[in-house]
C-alpha cells in the first residue's frame, strides 16, 4: 500500500512537471508571438565605420521595419572585440540584446587572448547567420603596386619594409595579412591600428603599403580611386568584383573569409531566437537587401540557428590550426 501510495505521488509529481513545462512553453510562445513591445538593442563589438557596423547597420534598419520597433546599435569597440563580447555575455536574456558578431570575436579572440572574458560556447548562443564576407587586399591608389606578384615581390626585395596596417590586432583581416605574407614568401612590417578606420586612413595618408579588409570598409575608396585593389581572399571572383582577381589566382589555395552573424545571451527563450532566426531569412530573401548586400561585398548565409551552430564550431577549428601554424601566442 505504501509503495502504490509512493508511486500515486510521484505520478502526480510528473504530471505536476509535465503540466508546468507546458505552461512555460505556451507562455514563451505567447512572448515569442508579441515581441518585441520596445526597442532591441543590438551590440557591435566593433568601432563605427568597420565592415560589422556598415552591414549591422543595413540588418538593424531592416529589422526595425519589420518589427515595429526600433532597433538600435551600440558599438562597444576594443581589445578584440572583448568589451562588446563581454557585455553581450552579460545582458539581459530576455530578446532585447543581440549581438551582430563578426568571425574575429566569435572565433579568434578566444584564441588569441589568455582572458577573453566571456565564452562562445557556454556564455552566448547563436540566432541566425547574415553573410560571408572575403577579404580584400588594397593598396594606395597612387603605388606602383599592382597585383599580388608584385606586392610578392617588393616584399622579397626589401624584407619587412612594406608598412601592413593591420585593422586590429589578432583580427581576421590581421592574421589573414600574416597568412598572405606566409603563402608568398615574403615579410611584412606589421603596424596594428585600433580598427578598420585607422588602419585604412593610413594607407589613404601614404603611411602604409597596404591593408587588408572586409569589402564593405574598403569598396567605396577602391572605386573612388584613392585605392587600388590588388585581389580578394574568396575562391572565386566576385559579383560586382569580376575585375578583381583572387589571391589564389596568384597563390593556388589561398582563402580567408570573414562572416556575420546574430548571437543572443545563453537562456534566451527558444521561440524568441527562432523568431529573428526566421525574420533574417526572410530578410536574407529580399532581392533589394542582396543587392545591397552584394555591393558591399557580403553574400547572404541562409540556415537554421543549428545550422548556424555546427559552421561556427567549424570555423572554430580552421582558426585554431591557422593561429598554432603561425605560432601565435595567447597574450
Amino acid at each position: 500500500m505504501q509503495r502504490i501510495m509512493a508511486l500515486g505521488r510521484h505520478g502526480r509529481l510528473l504530471a505536476w512537471a509535465a503540466g508546468f513545462a507546458v505552461a512555460l512553453s505556451l507562455i514563451q510562445d505567447a512572448r515569442a508571438q508579441t515581441w518585441p513591445v520596445k526597442p532591441v538593442r543590438m551590440i557591435v563589438p566593433f568601432p563605427p565605420g568597420a565592415a560589422p557596423d556598415v552591414v549591422a547597420r543595413l540588418v538593424a534598419d531592416r529589422l526595425s521595419h519589420a518589427w515595429g520597433q526600433s532597433v538600435y546599435v551600440e558599438n562597444k569597440p576594443g581589445a578584440g572585440g572583448i568589451p562588446g563580447m563581454s557585455t553581450l555575455a552579460r545582458s539581459a536574456a530576455d530578446g532585447y540584446t543581440v549581438g551582430f558578431v563578426p568571425a574575429a570575436a566569435a572565433v579568434l579572440t578566444p584564441l588569441l587572448y589568455k582572458q577573453p572574458q566571456y565564452d562562445v560556447d557556454r556564455d552566448i548562443v547563436p540566432v541566425a547567420a547574415v553573410g560571408t564576407s572575403p577579404m580584400m587586399v588594397v593598396v594606395p591608389g597612387t603605388s606602383a603596386i599592382r597585383s599580388v606578384a608584385d606586392l610578392a615581390r617588393e616584399g622579397k626585395a626589401r624584407p619587412g619594409t612594406l608598412n601592413f596596417a593591420a585593422a586590429q590586432a589578432g583580427s581576421v583581416p590581421h592574421l589573414t595579412g600574416e597568412m598572405l605574407a606566409r603563402a608568398g614568401g615574403f615579410q611584412l612590417f606589421t603596424v596594428p591600428y585600433a580598427g578598420s578606420p585607422a588602419a585604412i586612413n593610413a594607407v589613404l595618408a601614404g603611411e602604409a603599403a597596404l591593408t587588408i579588409d572586409g569589402i564593405p570598409a574598403l569598396v567605396q575608396h577602391v572605386k573612388a580611386g584613392k585605392m587600388r585593389a590588388l585581389a580578394v581572399t574568396s575562391p572565386q571572383r566576385l559579383p560586382g568584383l569580376e575585375s578583381v582577381p583572387t589571391v589564389a589566382e596568384t597563390l593556388p589555395g589561398f582563402e580567408s573569409l570573414g562572416w556575420f552573424a546574430l548571437f543572443a545571451p545563453t537562456g534566451t527563450p527558444g521561440p524568441v531566437v527562432e523568431r529573428i532566426n526566421a525574420d533574417i531569412n526572410r530578410l536574407l530573401d529580399d532581392k533589394e537587401l542582396v543587392s545591397r548586400l552584394a555591393d558591399l561585398g557580403v553574400y547572404p548565409m541562409h540556415g537554421s540557428a543549428a545550422d548556424l551552430q555546427a559552421f561556427v564550431r567549424g570555423q572554430q577549428a580552421v582558426w585554431k590550426n591557422t593561429v598554432q601554424e603561425l605560432a601565435i601566442q595567447p597574450q
